[in-house]
């Protein structure tokens, strides 16, 4: 086993091709593929699966890219300490829901980062991809939330995909509207007050399950309902239309967040927002840092941390 196999498989992994990967290392598929069926060979394992949309990793294959991922951080410390000249870039993922908080640490983590390079990824977007992103190692740590509407499912899930999720704080359901919305005259309002107002709520892609939502209540009819991607667009409906959402009340003003208004929803619910990583993955000194800027930020805003 080589180090240099290892890399190659971590990048392969990353971009889920072993053409694009040979294209990208200036070397040839074969070459490549043949480096990878070599390690195969010696661990006595099969690490990836090959097919026409490309690569993905086995189940041994996770596993094994945990212990992997720790023979590359070794050696990053090792290049660091007796070849200064040859580093690595800085490299950190995280996979979440739509929240303010998760955004305003990451920008707030790499203001603090010391590199000439580095190669950050933050990914909001769907439930599910969120759970792929950490069995394929593209995240190390995932943000979502659970309630007793969806929670038995989803450690159901966690547990079948070997991931371990971390509470972070709880939080009552709050409705986001636009700052001209005439709710905002009331200090809670009541699923009745909003029948009238549409209804927005983030796309979960194909498997588009109630449980998956990022909305509580999400089993409700509504009168009127949009679906959106991202969360410049349901701020614009809010604003335009509006337009309201359920989440959990954290707004950020640091992030331009200061025409939408968050109002409690008068509901006997709560939601529990943690983390989640690969239960054998050990957190990068980067995640780390992230993860204690992400609580910094959630006292910020007056939550208790859960311990």
């Amino acid at each position: 086993m080589r180090i240099q196999q290892l890399e190659y498989l971590e990048t392969i992994v990353k971009m889920g091709s072993i053409n694009e990967v040979a294209k990208k290392l200036y070397l040839t598929q074969p070459s490549l593929s043949n480096a990878i069926k070599e390690l195969e060979k010696e661990m006595g394992i099969k690490i990836l699966k090959r097919s026409k949309l490309g690569v993905s990793l086995t189940n041994e294959g996770r596993e094994f890219m945990i212990y992997s991922r720790q023979v590359l951080d070794q050696v990053q410390l090792l290049e660091g300490r007796y070849q200064k000249q040859v580093v690595r870039k800085q490299a950190f993922s995280v996979s979440a829901q739509h929240y303010a908080f998760v955004v305003h640490a990451f920008v707030q983590l790499i203001k603090t980062v010391d590199a000439e390079e580095y190669q950050f990824t933050l990914r909001e977007t769907e439930t599910e991809n969120i759970l792929s992103d950490l069995t394929n190692f593209k995240s190390e740590i995932g943000i979502l939330y659970l309630n007793h509407f969806n929670e038995r499912v989803m450690e159901k899930l966690f547990k079948e995909k070997d991931l371990v999720f971390t509470p972070l704080f709880k939080a009552l359901p709050h409705v986001f509207v636009g700052r001209q919305n005439p709710l905002t005259k009331k200090t809670k309002v009541s699923l009745d007050d909003l029948v009238n107002y549409p209804y927005l709520s983030y796309e979960q892609g194909e498997n588009n399950s109630f449980y998956f939502s990022e909305e509580i209540l999400s089993t409700l009819d509504h009168k009127k309902s949009i679906k959106v991607s991202d969360r410049a667009t349901i701020f614009n409906l809010m604003v335009g239309l509006n337009g309201y959402t359920i989440s959990s009340g954290i707004i950020s003003s640091a992030l331009n967040d200061d025409k939408i208004v968050a109002i409690p929803l008068d509901v006997d619910d709560s939601m529990t927002l943690g983390w989640l990583k690969p239960r054998q993955l050990k957190l990068s000194p980067i995640a780390e840092t992230y993860l204690e800027m992400l609580k910094q930020h959630i006292k910020g805003y007056g939550f208790e941390i859960i311990q």
